[in-house]
């Protein structure tokens, strides 16, 4: 499950991506509201923790954004903030927040918190993704071509489901190197280009339909050729 943090204050942004990570979290973290938004819509998010008082937008107004987009709309939001005041807390579950809590707070509360928000979430994968003669069994974790199994370990089809559920949107080096390994991409290493030669090999080469394809200078997508 991948986690949004929202959090201006370094060290508690820090302690709570470190915290979240260590309970077996994919974690993104960002500085503010606009970076938080930017984030939510672009990446595959299952929870946000947002804090209130940010620069440039405010909590109150990154939430009002999510729940005004069609994809973000039922994105669970756990707002984690010093405002105790009780107006404060009818504003944001008005506002469309799914849980409020003060700092400071127990962090073992927090998680818990958070995995009853998740366990509530409906599910957002397809039970089945098909693309061209390519049949990916989401739950069961096994993909066949033409009716042939593909066998897969587990990271290749975390990488495979990723450009899958995105299908025709060209996904950055960074953006996959985040969801499928969670870490930075550094433009010295080639283990996102390594990684998808070896899902081609498996994949796309023994078809003659492609599926897999490089858009120079931007990433790879999953699609059907014109």
């Amino acid at each position: 499950m991948h986690i949004l943090i929202i959090e201006d204050e370094p060290k508690t942004g820090d302690y709570l991506q470190r915290g979240l990570r260590e309970s077996g979290f994919t974690v993104s973290l960002a500085r503010s509201g606009r970076e938080g938004l930017h984030l939510a819509t672009e990446e595959e998010v299952d929870l946000v923790v947002l804090d209130v008082m940010l620069p440039g937008m405010s909590g109150w107004e990154v939430l009002a954004q999510l729940r005004a987009r069609e994809g973000t709309a039922q994105l669970p939001v756990l707002f984690l903030t010093a405002r105790d005041e009780v107006q404060d807390r009818v504003k944001g579950l008005e506002l469309g927040a799914d849980d409020y809590l003060v700092k400071p707070f127990a962090f073992v509360e927090l998680v818990a918190r958070i995995r009853t928000l998740l366990r509530r979430a409906p599910a957002r994968d397809d039970a089945l993704l098909c693309i061209g003669d390519m049949e990916i069994d989401v739950i069961a974790r096994k993909v066949r071509r033409q009716g042939i199994p593909v066998v897969l370990t587990a990271q290749e089809f975390n990488l495979l489901h990723l450009l899958a559920r995105r299908e025709g949107q060209v996904l950055s080096r960074s953006l996959i190197a985040s969801q499928v390994w969670d870490m930075n991409f550094d433009s010295d290493t080639n283990v996102i280009d390594a990684a998808i030669r070896r899902l081609r090999r498996k994949l796309d080469d023994p078809f003659a339909q492609k599926l897999i394809h490089t858009r120079r200078g931007m990433g790879y997508v999953c699609e059907v050729s014109a």
